[in-house]
């Protein structure tokens, strides 16, 4: 992955991005609900928050430098929602990292 590009940032982020949110359902369903502990999912969820900033902002950059359609950036902001949905999209920026 390129740090210099514009898509092999996005990348990054995605992948942070999945990551951390799979981790946080983790914490808030195990954690949370099955061990009780309240305070579980407060870390976790403020590094979650500034990842998903993060890959909004990577995903704005990307949307600036290569003039991608509303539509790409939508359906690509979209994946972040679903946990493992980043990891398919992965294939396809990675097409689009040249």
């Amino acid at each position: 992955m390129k740090l210099t590009s514009p898509v092999g940032r996005l990348r990054i982020m995605s992948l942070l991005d999945a990551v951390s949110y799979i981790y946080l359902l983790y914490c808030s369903l195990y954690l949370k609900h099955f061990l009780g502990e309240t305070d579980a999912i407060k870390i976790p969820g403020m590094i979650h928050g500034a990842l998903f900033c993060l890959f909004g902002l990577a995903l704005l950059n990307v949307w600036i430098v290569k003039k991608w359609s509303f539509n790409t950036v939508f359906l690509v902001f979209l994946t972040c929602l679903i946990p493992i949905v980043p990891f398919w999209l992965e294939g396809w920026l990675k097409k689009q990292d040249n």
